[in-house]
């Protein structure tokens, strides 16, 4: 590992701890969260499907949400009624209509009297439902006031973004418009959450064990040299760890603080350009990764490329294989660019994405449990405060704003892993931030190797216990998310007091804690050492008897 593999460590990790907190994002912007429930007014907020056709002919489909108030939406597509929509004069729908309707729907724009006024003129014009156009490009939820008792209310009311508006209004000028409401339940299990959580566990088992595989490989090599007969044991170790990044105390504590700076300036700045800029960043670090991965996994069937190298200008010796594997890596990076918005995408920002995070924990280390803890302490602290508190600050959570790329027109920011949701009929994607699999792998990944330089079995070790604790940390998270409907969720809010906790509980069980805090590594006695007063003893007898 070279200087800029470090480098690209180094920015990974930082980018992957502003984004840490995303386990995943809502569906809508949540807001009147505590608006209360009373009698009339006690829907619970669900998202509706507007199918359109147009002279008979199906159009676009849109996404909007049902009010507190009216009946439940039909769940089911084959039990909606399909109903003619109609444009409110007046367009706000605060006063009566100038015109009785026959059960259609109608269209009214938001603003100047509250949302049960317009249901309940709507409804009194003859309206069989009612969809209101917000003024803004994000849902809103709608609710009653406090003193509201007339809430006699018959008629469904949804509520649809800006955009969808400027194109229904479109759609009315080409001639009769008609619009189905429906509601359909999400499947009891989302099986894009399923894939997920493997995805983020075996991308940590992985990496844990190529880091394991490394450091093992260091020292046996390190071992050769000192029954070698070389003295320069300092550095020989210094060798040994060539190309790997240590994490101090100092370092862990101002990760953090850089890392927040580094959020705000993305929520701050976050715009389509910007996006763009951390698309790049993105696939260099991607090129990096994956080029990485590919050339250690390929260096056992192509040794001689492997081992032979020659000096590139400005990146000094690179071997023939990285040679051969950089192109591709490079077109595969540029093409995800070119074509991140096809619907099959996500599959290349995942191979970059798990590429990255592996070569990350393969050359970032925790010294011990000590700095470990300290890192995943600030980080537990840090998601919090940006998932839950930053709304009291900025009025909105600034983590979930960033990972979905708000004022952009993109389907959120790179750094991200996700798969679509398949068999959900609302789609959309379960996504899970880089930081949440890349700061606990770095403890499990410790935990590993600790293991093999003990010589500890799987069942004695700590590896298998961490394993299963970021598992079940990362299972609970997604079932705080089903039960929050949708809310995006800090996962190491769940996932640092599994892992941590549990490594901290049987390191403490075994006797081997203060080992684990301080030094990070068993204790080892080297037979290759000199003992320098035995020999000076052993020489001034062997003077005496002369």
């Amino acid at each position: 590992m070279g200087a800029g593999a470090r480098a690209t460590a180094a920015a990974l990790l930082l980018v992957a701890a502003a984004l840490a907190g995303v386990a995943a994002g809502g569906d809508i912007v949540h807001q009147d969260d505590d608006a209360p429930k009373i009698p009339g007014c006690s829907n619970d907020f669900m998202l509706v499907k507007v199918q359109t056709w147009v002279k008979n002919r199906e159009t676009d489909e849109f996404v909007g949400v049902g009010a507190r108030f009216g009946p439940i939406i039909e769940s089911k597509e084959k039990h909606a009624n399909r109903t003619g929509l109609l444009i409110a004069e007046p367009f706000d729908c605060c006063t009566p209509l100038k015109e009785k309707v026959a059960g259609e729907v109608l269209l009214v724009q938001r603003g100047d009297c509250k949302f049960t006024t317009k249901a309940k003129v709507a409804e009194d014009a003859g309206a069989s439902a009612i969809i209101i156009l917000n003024n803004r490009h994000e849902l809103y939820k709608m609710v009653c006031d406090q003193n509201e008792t007339d809430l006699d209310i018959n008629i469904p009311a949804v509520l649809l973004p800006k955009d969808a508006g400027t194109i229904l209004q479109g759609l009315l000028s080409l001639g009769k418009v008609s619009v189905q409401l429906y509601s359909p339940d999400r499947p009891l299990v989302d099986t894009a959450e399923v894939f997920l959580w493997l995805m983020a566990v075996g991308t940590i088992l992985g990496a844990s064990y190529w880091s394991a595989w490394s450091a093992r490989e260091a020292l046996i090599e390190q071992e050769k040299l000192l029954k070698d007969g070389h003295e320069s044991s300092v550095n020989i170790e210094a060798e040994g760890s060539t190309g790997m990044v240590d994490i101090t105390m100092t370092s862990a504590m101002l990760f953090i603080v850089v890392a927040s700076l580094f959020l705000v300036m993305l929520y701050k700045l976050m715009s389509h350009w910007f996006v763009e800029l951390l698309v790049v960043i993105f696939c260099i670090g991607g090129v990096e990764g994956l080029q990485t991965c590919l050339v250690a996994l390929l260096s056992r069937w192509f040794k001689p490329a492997a081992r032979s190298f020659v000096k590139v200008p400005f990146f000094g010796a690179v071997s023939y294989l990285t040679l051969a594997v950089c192109p591709f890596c490079i077109v595969f990076a540029v093409l995800w660019a070119v074509y991140r918005r096809m619907p099959y995408a996500w599959i290349g920002q995942d191979v970059l994405g798990i590429a990255l995070i592996v070569t990350v924990i393969q050359i970032v280390r925790i010294p011990n449990l000590k700095v470990g803890s300290v890192l995943l302490g600030c980080s537990f602290l840090y998601d919090i405060f940006w998932v839950f508190i930053s709304k009291m600050l900025f009025h909105e959570s600034v983590m979930i704003v960033v990972a979905r790329g708000d004022n952009t027109d993109e389907d959120g920011v790179p750094m991200l892993l996700k798969i679509p949701r398949m068999f959900d009929p609302w789609g959309g994607y379960s996504i899970i931030g880089f930081g949440d699999i890349l700061l606990p792998g770095l403890l499990v990944a410790f935990a590993l190797r600790y293991d093999w330089a003990a010589r500890k079995t799987l069942q004695s070790g700590y590896f298998l216990w961490s394993m299963v604790a970021y598992g079940s940390g990362l299972l609970i998270t997604y079932v705080a998310l089903n039960l929050m409907d949708g809310h995006g969720q800090p996962a190491l809010l769940y996932i640092v007091p599994f892992t941590l906790g549990t490594f901290i509980s049987l390191g403490k069980k075994r006797g081997e804690l203060r080992n684990l805090w301080m030094k990070g590594q068993p204790p080892r006695v080297c037979t290759h050492s000199h003992h320098p007063l035995k020999d000076s003893a052993d020489s001034a007898s062997h003077v005496i008897s002369s």
